[in-house]
């Protein structure tokens, strides 16, 4: 299915962002093509279907295509955003099962299970999964089977949880607000619970349908805490989760960096533009190798980075221990350097 030498316009660095303004504004629609390439002597193309804008997903997207052109490959993207809408993220799929796109990355859930059910042929990388097995998008995490493959998100849960302890130690209640509909999200609430017993703390759900549910949701909760994991209605809403914990003065833990630069107090997480690069180099393989995404095991990020968020502490009445602070890998939020 992989073409080459087609006379197709190449995205390069400076288009890249260009891409990403087009995906982050929502439109929809096909990227437009800004640049010549070269560096090659073939070119491809590849559709990207993004379920919803927020920071961890567009680092996946921009190091998705960083690392391609980093590999030098000419590649030419057709970039589309479904915003959270289901029904969109349905009609993208269909579009690229038409296409002669020779790749397609899928980021976030949804759309993977929406490209994964439409196009049995064109290999399917995806990123920002969380238990791909679950989704129903692999036979097995270590044997694909089919075409579809990727890079997991999978957190390590228990020291997020942790991490929690030891910034409320008196916590008894943690609080987790999730979509119903988003089957990863149950994946890591069921972790958490796990995780929880362990700790001897006690895991209170609310859940929601969409992202404008999540602030009465984050309210609903009586809890000593708040953990938030990687899903995408709740991560586009973060920050009606953040003041929450502010005006009740809790503590608010989230799954990924980007959630800690945007003002929760701490994670141990992966670097999301790093996933992206690591599925790029997937990419690579399958489009200048010939690599078959049946027998490719889903690949995931192996040592989580420690983001802190002094800034967002100090306004949940929370107090970093030195440690902590120590430790981290990254010190974010106002005045971090």
């Amino acid at each position: 299915m992989i073409r080459s030498n087609k006379a197709r316009t190449v995205v390069r660095a400076g288009a890249a962002l260009a891409v990403s303004a087009l995906a982050l504004a929502g439109c929809g629609g096909a990227a437009d093509e800004t640049a010549e390439g070269g560096g090659g002597d073939e070119s491809y193309s590849i559709g990207i279907s993004q379920y919803v804008t927020h920071p961890s997903l567009d680092a996946a997207r921009e190091g998705f295509m960083s690392g391609l052109e980093d590999a030098g490959l000419d590649v030419s993207f057709d970039v589309q955003n479904a915003q959270g809408d289901q029904a969109t993220a349905n009609t993208i799929a269909g579009t690229f099962a038409n296409s002669d796109h020779d790749l397609l990355l899928a980021i976030a859930t949804p759309s993977a299970q929406t490209l994964a059910q439409s196009i049995r042929e064109t290999p399917v990388l995806f990123t920002a999964v969380t238990d791909p097995e679950s989704a129903k998008l692999v036979d097995s995490n270590e044997e694909p089977g089919g075409n579809v493959t990727g890079t997991s998100d999978a957190n390590p849960v228990r020291e997020q949880l942790q991490l929690l302890t030891e910034l409320a130690p008196d916590a008894e209640t943690v609080g987790i607000v999730y979509s119903s509909g988003e089957v990863n999200s149950q994946v890591q609430v069921d972790w958490a619970k796990e995780a929880a017993a362990e700790l001897g703390i006690e895991i209170q759900e609310a859940t929601v349908s969409n992202s404008s549910e999540v602030q009465q949701a984050a309210n609903s909760l009586d809890v000593d805490a708040i953990y938030v994991p990687t899903d995408n209605a709740v991560v586009s809403a973060l920050e009606s989760v953040i003041r929450v914990g502010q005006n009740e003065q809790i503590p608010v833990v989230a799954a990924d960096g980007a959630s800690v630069e945007r003002g929760a107090v701490a994670t141990y997480g992966i670097n999301y533009e790093e996933l992206g690069a690591q599925t790029a180099e997937m990419a690579v393989r399958i489009l200048t190798e010939g690599a078959d995404p049946a027998t490719m095991a889903v690949e995931t990020q192996t040592q989580p980075e420690l983001y802190v968020n002094p800034t967002a502490a100090e306004k949940m009445g929370v107090e970093i221990p030195q440690a902590m602070l120590d430790e981290a890998d990254h010190v974010v939020g106002e005045g971090a350097e």
